[in-house]
């Protein structure tokens, strides 16, 4: 597909130094400009400062100015202004007002890594200590995998990313929301509804389900509060994956082994219902998750705002 990766999102928190301190820790590294860079996807969070926690910009890949041209033309046949860089284009959604930029961008290149050693029943794959108990140092998160957006009216935010950008549909939670991929990744937006427009979670790849339950016990160990909800294992996208929460309020997950859709023709999108638009298996998710604690105070400000 033309679209190949989730570039970068910019987030705007109103308590800008502790939100950073936060990403220092989760294992992002800070760059030039006030980015936040993962081992393989380079620059690709930055955290300024707004009156509450919002999405301010997501920015998408592309391969050429063909693209570029493709996306201008379905996005502007939605009614929606274009604004044409040299090379990007940047357009608005309509209803949670953040910025959605396609820039022309590198293909992110993975390293093809061995698979973890496991043993299992008549299975005997290492010999001694496994590899995710004697490992040292921090978790590094590999790239940004995917964002979830809440918004007032999720037909027409699924619209603008599907008929104006050309995201793909991979599964859609029933009356809820969308699953979209704008790479092999099952999933690289999330959008669905919510009572408010807000930022619920960023995801971040990491090697295995090992990194998965390490990051989060490193996250935990001096602030439990950070804890939200894991270990588990989605259904739609079939990852493994821990939540934490940063002090401004968005979720961020760790994730690894997430389903890979390299051939469009042999993927049909489900609608899912219940507790499978959210999981599979693991401890049911707390009431916080679905409906975060500073929703009211969103939707409060937004009344505000209008």
């Amino acid at each position: 597909m033309p679209l190949h990766r989730l570039n970068s999102l910019t987030v705007g928190v109103p308590n800008v130094a502790q939100t950073r301190s936060y990403y220092d820790d989760f294992g992002l590294t800070r760059g030039a400009e006030g980015w936040f860079h993962t081992r393989d996807g380079g620059a690709q969070l930055k955290i300024v400062e707004a009156p509450t926690r919002r999405l301010l910009e997501l920015s998408i890949g592309v391969d050429d100015h063909d693209d570029l041209d493709r996306i201008a033309r379905g996005v502007e046949r939605l009614g929606i202004a274009v604004l044409r860089g040299e090379n990007s284009v940047t357009a608005r959604e309509p209803v949670a007002g953040f910025e959605i930029t396609a820039r022309i961008a590198a293909r992110i290149a993975q390293e093809e890594l061995p698979p973890t050693p496991y043993n299992g029943p008549g299975r005997i794959e290492r010999s001694g200590r496994a590899p995710g108990v004697l490992r040292e140092g921090g978790v590094a998160p590999r790239k940004l995998g995917h964002v979830v957006v809440g918004t007032t009216d999720h037909e027409t935010t699924m619209r603008l990313f599907v008929e104006g950008l050309g995201f793909k549909v991979s599964d859609y939670i029933k009356d809820h929301g969308a699953f979209l991929r704008c790479s092999t990744d099952h999933h690289n937006v999330l959008v669905m509804a919510a009572p408010v427009n807000f930022l619920h979670h960023t995801s971040w790849q990491v090697d295995d389900v090992d990194e998965v339950g390490r990051g989060a016990q490193a996250m935990l160990e001096d602030n439990p509060d950070r804890h939200v909800w894991g270990l588990g294992r989605h259904h739609a996208g079939s990852n493994f994956f821990w939540y934490l929460k940063d002090p401004a309020g968005n979720f961020s997950e760790y994730y690894s082994d997430m389903d890979c859709i390299v051939d469009d023709q042999l993927w049909t999108p489900e609608t899912l219902e219940g507790a499978r638009g959210l999981f599979n298996w693991g401890p049911p998710p707390p009431p916080s998750f679905l409906h975060p604690e500073d929703l009211a105070a969103l939707m409060t400000g937004a009344h505000q705002a209008g």
